[in-house]
């Protein structure tokens, strides 16, 4: 680092090689003042000052602690932290509490890595990357890590919900490799959309695949928290969704997943004939109105009914629950057509579980990809036209995606 005279001081200016270094020396330097400060506020006097008095604050410097290392998001820092003796209360940091070793932030960089990719193994290799060889981030800091989220899971879970105005609803299973069985786990997860648009993440919870009693034990504890029936609820096929929501809150109305659906027909259609099927089935959620969807619906029937009769079987079975959505604003039918926004956080969810070894435990399977999911929820996109949201929620009804109008006699009454 070279030496430069500015004015009557001599400074030293950083080249861009020793820039991060110069940086972290400046924080470090920082965060020992800011520490200093805290004991002389705490005491009411300077360092080397006497007591002012007998009615002084009391308690005394005694030196410093060990030299201790912190990891923050620009680097690893190293600080003592003073001593202070003779109080009634023992001194407890607010800058620098005990025992803590990284900021809120850099506990973060973890779910942060295991979203995008990166193996358990490789944790602490690229966190002393990011931090610095100095970064304490052993094996056993990233293992309390861990106990620490299934903590923070557990209070998540048993949140009050009563002050959410809730809209939408989607549900959907995500299943992974864990315990000692051969069949994997389900984890079932609910997204709500409230009323000013911001998506938000519900439920987390195993369950037994995705029977009737294992939603119903997901929705019932929802119920029980204060949540308020949706809407609409949007999910799969799966006949026990529909059954506990049936149970638990009648009052929603429903909307089956279009993309299960297709996949559902095309599974009963031979490969020659799918590219066709898929194009005649892609139009039905996306024509202006019911009355054109049923339409198509009969296009496709006519075509393939005498060959593939199971075909049109599957699509015809529970219509009424595809389509709903003609009865909600035509600004939402992007976003409550299908489990897309359930399904699209679980791609990096699955990216993981997918190339993980099996979990020892179910619960620690939640409580991880809950956290891998909470990360994800701070890029969710909000609902388009909000305000149509609001008057979901209102009670308004639309029929084809366009708001009815009310009659003054319907107001008066």
């Amino acid at each position: 680092m070279k030496e430069h005279i500015i004015g009557r001081e001599s400074k030293a200016i950083p080249s861009f090689d020793d820039l991060e270094q110069w940086v972290r020396l400046k924080i470090q330097g920082l965060l020992q003042a800011i520490l200093e400060e805290e004991v002389e506020a705490l005491l009411g006097r300077a360092r080397y000052e006497r007591r002012n008095g007998v009615d002084g604050p009391s308690g005394y410097r005694n030196g410093y602690g060990q030299p201790r290392r912190v990891s923050l998001q620009s680097g690893t820092v190293e600080v003592r932290r003073p001593r202070v003796r003779g109080l009634e209360e023992r001194f407890e940091s607010r800058v620098l509490p005990l025992f803590q070793r990284r900021t809120k932030e850099v506990g973060h960089l973890l779910p942060e890595l295991y979203l995008h990719g990166l193996a358990q193994g490789d944790f602490e290799l690229a966190l002393r990357g990011l931090l610095g060889e100095g970064a304490p981030l052993s094996a056993s800091a990233i293992g309390r890590l861990k106990s620490k989220w299934e903590l923070e899971y557990e209070q998540w879970s048993r949140r009050p919900l009563d002050d959410l105005e809730l809209v939408y609803l989607w549900a959907d299973g995500l299943y992974v490799k864990a315990g000692i069985g051969k069949d994997k786990a389900a984890l079932l997860v609910v997204m709500g959309a409230m009323s000013d648009g911001r998506k938000e993440l519900l439920a987390v919870e195993s369950g037994y695949r995705e029977s009737k009693a294992s939603w119903a034990g997901v929705l019932r504890s929802l119920k029980e928290r204060g949540l308020a029936a949706p809407k609409l609820t949007i999910a799969d096929g799966h006949l026990g969704i529909w059954g506990a929501l049936e149970e638990i809150y009648p009052e929603s109305e429903e909307q089956r997943c279009w993309n299960h659906k297709i996949l559902n027909v095309l599974d009963h259609l031979p490969r020659r004939v799918q590219g066709q099927a898929k194009e005649l089935l892609c139009g039905l959620p996306y024509a202006d109105n019911r009355q054109e969807c049923e339409r198509l619906k009969a296009q496709f029937a006519n075509r393939f009914a005498a060959h593939y009769p199971k075909a049109v079987e599957a699509l015809e079975r529970d219509w009424d629950r595809m389509v709903t959505f003609y009865g909600f604003p035509k600004e939402h039918w992007k976003h409550i057509r299908t489990t897309n926004v359930v399904e699209s956080p679980f791609s990096s969810v699955r990216l993981r579980t997918n190339a993980a070894r099996r979990y020892k435990n179910v619960s620690n399977a939640t409580a991880l990809i809950w956290k891998v999911l909470t990360v994800a929820q701070r890029r969710f996109r909000r609902l388009d036209a909000p305000h149509l949201l609001v008057e979901v929620y209102q009670g308004v009804r639309f029929i084809d995606g366009i708001r009815l109008l009310v009659t003054n006699q319907e107001v008066a009454a």
